[in-house]
């Protein structure tokens, strides 16, 4: 959860320099970056550096400061979650376009953030994240015509959390993928704490209730794999599995995402990670004409 491009820890900077446009550093092959508005909030890609430093910022607020991530020197000296893969991902954003500052005039807030990752960029580069984790190879070797989207660093601000804001994220997103014609997400989803046995009745109930088939199934990189069946099927109560879940994860499991064969313990953010495989064509119907469907919406629908 490489190869960099411009540095992300800029240093200060003129003051002619804010008054100039805007620079773009995307190109976002024909995509608007404004992908939909939904009352006080916007659905965006980030097209410049400070779009990004401020997605990082709300990341290090999330991971760091509520989740006790352990930061690297550079992360805690300006407080951004800063990751060389941002340099070559896209960045999805959820804005609260209403917030204003102590003086009342508008602020608008970053609120809501993905990483995403396609396949064509990320073999230009240095592969996928979840390669640090994960045995993928074998899976896009299997799929060797199919297009690819990883998705990462996802984060909801405190304020904000609700299945709202996940769905809010899912529009942008499904809305990136039909764009880019992806035909699988991919991508590691996390639990809490990094005690297994604490994590028995979830990483069981995701074994034993929503394993990918063997033509998805991915395992973890060697000598980093613990098992998640700590459990016996019959000792799982569906139910309980699924209340034990993080939101994000109950969202993946609600739109038919399948889970691969074995966890891996991620010490520098305290989770268990799990590996996460939706193919597109395998989600159902209703779910495509909800998150497929129109991309602007009044306030009262929204609240």
């Amino acid at each position: 959860m490489w190869p960099l491009g411009a540095p992300f820890g800029e240093i200060a900077q003129s003051p002619a320099r804010f008054i100039k446009p805007r620079r773009l550093i995307r190109d976002l092959a024909g995509l608007d970056p404004v992908l939909g508005r939904f009352g006080p909030f916007e659905i965006r890609l980030a097209t410049t550096k400070k779009e990004i430093r401020k997605a990082q910022r709300l990341r290090y607020e999330v991971f760091y400061e509520e989740g006790g991530a352990i930061a690297n020197q550079a992360s805690a000296l300006v407080r951004r979650d800063i990751c060389p893969f941002d340099a070559f991902c896209d960045h999805l954003l959820v804005i609260d376009m209403d917030r204003v500052n102590r003086f009342g005039r508008p602020k608008p807030k970053i609120v809501g953030t993905y990483r995403l990752l396609r396949r064509d960029v990320a073999e230009r580069h240095h592969g996928f994240y979840s390669q640090r984790e994960f045995d993928i190879a074998p899976l896009l070797a299997r799929h060797a015509n199919k297009r690819f989207l990883e998705l990462g660093r996802s984060c909801v601000h405190p304020q904000y959390r609700s299945k709202r804001a996940i769905e809010l994220l899912w529009r942008g997103l499904w809305r990136y993928a039909k764009h880019h014609r992806i035909d699988v997400l991919i991508g590691c989803a996390s639990l809490p704490g990094v005690d297994p046995r604490a994590l028995a009745v979830p990483l069981s109930f995701l074994h034993h209730h929503a394993s990918a088939p063997q033509e998805w199934s991915v395992r973890p990189v060697r000598d980093r794999s613990i098992r998640m069946n700590i459990l016996d099927e019959k000792a799982i109560d569906p139910r309980r599995g699924v209340a034990a879940l993080p939101p994000l994860l109950k969202a993946y499991l609600r739109v038919g995402a399948k889970f691969g064969d074995g966890a891996v313990i991620d010490a520098q953010f305290g989770t268990v990670d799990v590996f996460t495989v939706m193919p597109l064509a395998d989600i159902e119907e209703r779910y495509i004409s909800y998150y497929g469907g129109p991309m602007e919406m009044p306030e009262r629908a929204v609240a």
